[in-house]
């Protein structure tokens, strides 16, 4: 492995132990991404995961915003899909235009697991490509903020690879749940061991934290996200740390859980071996710190819809949500409670990123 320059920033990394720091850490979900006009130049006529798969168009494409927004992001976090782990185990995925991820022969029976998923996945194989990119964005960075990796939560990967693509009714994803619920852990687990090899390469590779985003974690009821997603979100962590550990690495990682949605889990998921749980806008940021109670540190998490707002409603809900969080100077990195979005002003994101910094300072 290459030698990579130390870190000038830290901040992230040291909030996301629980430290006590200057001012509260910010990045954004998606923060690389259809926004900034520098990102339809650098991807061209490029399909997405041509340019995921490239690794200097991926570490050219994460570094935009720490450049564009020079001095206002604490941490990179590398371009490419929740879905490569799906590709991984051998199904075809493609990311088609104004539609988004499409799976053209999706898992609609439990007997398809014997046909169309690879039985042995060989994650350094497979997502040889991944690492390359992460390994080249950690020396383009030289230093300059930590690089995050990530990976999709098992039943969110799930719901992918029976639906084929996105859904609003759930219908095969909740069949498997429901009429085939052996099968549905089966691959859930399976999803799982790919997961943990592939999060526990990617600090191989240079990332120096991580995130698992379970994003239709909202589509379960307590009951069932206790059954098929708060186990194997469990799995992950704890398999991760001891595969580090055969690994060589004894640094700690610090490891992010994102259940989107799932509003009545934050007690559950600050008991499950997580350093930062990431919550949604629909969370009070004031019951948040109370269940969560110094267990974990907080991220999020501001409505993505306040930056189509005025600049004086970004600053009033920014400094509302910093306030609320207790000032950010402990147990708290600053986020949306979501994704960017394609219509996105980015002065107005600027903006936003600016207040963080101004109001978290105070």
């Amino acid at each position: 492995m290459p030698e990579f320059a130390p870190l000038k920033n830290d901040l992230i990394l040291r909030a996301a132990r629980g430290e006590k720091v200057e001012r509260p850490p910010v990045w954004v979900m998606r923060q690389a991404g259809r926004y900034l006009p520098q990102y339809h130049v650098v991807k061209g006529g490029n399909d997405f995961f041509a340019c995921c798969r490239n690794p200097d168009l991926a570490s050219e494409i994460t570094i935009q915003p720490i450049d564009h927004y020079d001095g206002y992001i604490d941490a990179a976090i590398i371009f490419s899909d929740i879905l490569v782990i799906p590709q991984a185990m051998g199904m075809k995925v493609d990311i088609l235009d104004k539609i988004g991820p499409h799976f053209p022969d999706p898992l609609r029976e439990p007997s398809e697991m014997e046909t169309k998923l690879t039985k042995e996945v060989d994650v350094l194989k497979e997502l040889d490509w991944a690492f390359k990119s992460i390994t080249a964005t950690r020396l383009k960075l030289n230093g300059r903020v930590p690089l995050l990796g990530f990976c999709g939560g098992p039943w969110t990967l799930m719901v992918y690879m029976t639906e084929g693509g996105g859904t609003k009714l759930f219908r095969y994803a909740k069949t498997w749940l429901y009429a085939h619920p052996e099968a549905a852990h089966e691959l859930l687990s399976r999803i799982t061991d790919v997961a943990v090899e592939f999060l526990a390469q990617q600090v191989v590779a240079g990332a120096q934290m991580l995130q698992v985003f379970e994003s239709w974690a909202g589509e379960l009821g307590p009951k069932e996200f206790k059954e098929f997603s708060l186990p194997y979100l469990r799995a992950i962590s704890s398999r991760f740390r001891k595969r580090l550990l055969e690994l060589g690495i004894t640094e700690h990682i610090p490891l992010t859980v994102f259940a989107k949605g799932a509003w009545y889990a934050l007690d559950w998921l600050a008991d499950s071996g997580y350093d930062v749980v990431s919550l949604d806008w629909l969370y009070d940021p004031k019951e948040a710190m109370k269940i969560a109670n110094g267990r974990v540190v907080l991220q999020g998490n501001l409505d993505p819809g306040t930056i189509y707002g005025s600049k004086e409603v970004i600053s009033k809900k920014t400094e509302e949500m910093i306030t609320d969080f207790g000032g950010g100077k402990q147990g708290y990195i600053v986020n949306l409670g979501h994704g960017t979005q394609p219509f996105f002003d980015p002065e107005n994101l600027g903006w936003f990123l600016k207040e963080v910094h101004r109001i978290g300072s105070a």
